[in-house]
This record gives structure tokens, C-alpha cells and sequence, in this order.
């Protein structure tokens, strides 16, 4: 029921190809959480994926880690731009889960042209990372982002800093668009080259929500019957190298990991352009 690992990138850590995307805990109770937490125990999901910007869940992580630090690399992410602010939210981070280090520090959807070339000039946030790197405050540096763009700008990214990790989206019906296509697997090759973890979110995307009501904790509409969460997840995992980063809703998390425990193969694309089809999905570039 364990799900496997491999290293996640130059990191020197053994993750497993679910990461729990910690955004789940932005609004739920401390019991909630400690629940979410045996959920993970369970499938020995050892990578947490959290952000300053998640509402509490930088707060509920904090009782995890007095008990389980040594079980979890532990990732957040600042949305700052500039080194003075952007080091505050790293000591905020820091404070609120109640730790000493983080594992992985990434600024959080460095997608904007001109937000990006003030994170990665002098006095950006890129200066605060490196310090907090020579001080041993944070072990490995990433970014992140989402949008159609964005493996585009990843790729300009890896250009100006040797970044350990990036994160973006990956789904079937995403990966259609062959711009973003394009650059998502040129980006994929350069990751493999440089020995850069790749992180992917919206496995499980079905629709944008728009006018439908919002009765999940995701920023899209998700999949929820179990075979076809598995064919999304199972696609995903295909990707050779890749992890993938679980959903927001902490109810919807059990299959996704149960889907994830029972991966073997990927699944194949005559069966995703059917299971697209039958259910309506639409891609996604939030």
C-alpha cells in the first residue's frame, strides 16, 4: 500500500512520487489535520508541500513536527519578491511551523514578467535565498507557477539560477496544447540533464468551476469517481521522473494516494481521449 520512491532531484532525499500538496490544511481544524496526517502515515507519503500563502496550513503542520521532523522534507514557498520581505516570510514560516530549517524554499507562481525580473535581479528574492541557503536556514531553492506560460518561463528560470526543483501543472487534456506541450517536455529533458525535480499539480483537474458551486477545496472542479481519478493519476505517473503533488481536499486525498499505491503503467492515451470525452473535461490554465 506504500507508494514508491525515488530522489527527488540533487536533493540527496528519497520522495515518494506523491507529494502531499499541503494547501489541503489552509482551512480545515488542528483534528482534521492530525486525521489527514495518519492518512499519510498510511501510504508513507514523506514530502509536504506547503506555502505561506495557504491560509493555516503552515500552523496545523506545526504539531506534526514535533513528533515526525526526521519522516518529512519539508517544502513552503514565499510569494514575496524582494530579499527584506521576502526573508521576514521565511522567519515567518519558519516560527509558524515550529522548525528550524526547511528542506525546500520556492517562490510561489513566478509567472509575471516583470514580478520575475525583480525576484531574480539583485535585491530580489533570489539574494534571500541564497543567504538563507549559506546560513542553513533552507537546504535546496525551487519555483513554481501555473498558467499556460509557465513551463515557458520555467525554462527562462533555469537560465538565470540553477533553481533544485520546479513545480507546474500536468493533465492529460492540459497537455493537448501544444504550445504548452512543447515546452513542458523541453523542460522535462533539461530538468533530466540537470538532475532538477520536476513537481506536477492538477492531476485530477476535471473543469474550471465558473458558475458551478464550489463544494471541494480545489481551485477547479476535480475528478471524484475512483477509476478515473486512477486513469488521471496513473497517466501522470507515466511521466517518467516526475512527482505528483495531491489534490487540495483533504477528503479527496485517500484516492488519490490509494490510486497512486496501485500504479504499475501509465495509462494509455486512447483511454484518456475516451475518459475526456465521456465526462467533458476542459483544460485548465489558472
Amino acid at each position: 500500500m506504500t507508494i514508491a520512491k525515488q530522489p527527488f532531484g540533487r536533493t540527496g532525499h528519497n520522495s515518494t512520487r506523491t507529494l502531499f500538496g499541503a494547501a489541503a490544511l489552509g482551512s480545515v481544524t488542528q483534528a482534521e489535520a492530525d486525521q489527514t496526517l495518519e492518512v499519510l502515515l498510511k501510504y508513507g507519503v514523506n514530502h509536504i508541500d506547503v506555502a505561506a500563502s495557504y491560509g493555516d496550513a503552515e500552523l496545523r503542520i506545526a504539531p506534526w513536527m514535533a513528533q515526525h521532523r526526521s519522516d518529512f522534507f519539508v517544502a513552503t514557498k514565499t510569494g514575496e519578491r524582494t530579499a527584506p520581505k521576502a526573508m521576514e516570510e521565511l522567519q515567518r514560516s519558519l516560527e509558524r511551523m515550529k522548525i528550524d530549517y526547511i528542506d525546500l524554499w520556492q517562490f510561489h507562481n513566478l509567472a509575471d514578467p516583470i514580478e520575475w525580473d525583480i525576484a531574480l535581479s539583485p535585491g530580489g528574492v533570489i539574494d534571500a535565498a541564497i543567504e538563507a541557503k549559506k546560513q542553513g536556514l533552507v537546504r535546496a531553492i525551487g519555483v513554481t507557477g501555473h498558467g499556460l506560460q509557465i513551463a515557458a518561463t520555467h525554462r527562462r528560470s533555469l537560465e538565470r539560477y540553477d533553481f533544485d526543483s520546479v513545480l507546474l501543472p500536468c493533465n492529460y487534456v492540459t497537455l493537448q496544447n501544444p504550445y504548452y506541450a512543447e515546452n513542458f517536455n523541453a523542460l522535462v529533458a533539461t530538468c533530466k540533464q540537470r538532475n532538477v525535480a520536476v513537481q506536477t499539480i492538477k492531476s485530477i483537474a476535471y473543469k474550471p468551476w465558473l458558475g458551478d458551486e464550489h463544494n471541494r477545496n480545489t481551485w477547479y472542479a476535480p475528478l471524484e469517481n475512483q477509476e478515473d481519478i486512477d486513469r488521471a493519476v496513473h497517466w501522470v505517473l507515466g511521466h517518467e521522473g516526475v512527482f505528483l503533488n495531491t489534490v487540495g481536499d483533504i477528503h479527496l486525498l485517500p484516492k488519490v494516494l490509494d490510486a497512486a499505491s496501485r500504479f504499475e503503467k501509465a495509462t494509455p492515451d486512447a483511454e484518456m481521449d475516451k475518459m475526456v470525452a465521456g465526462l467533458g473535461m476542459q483544460p485548465l490554465f489558472v
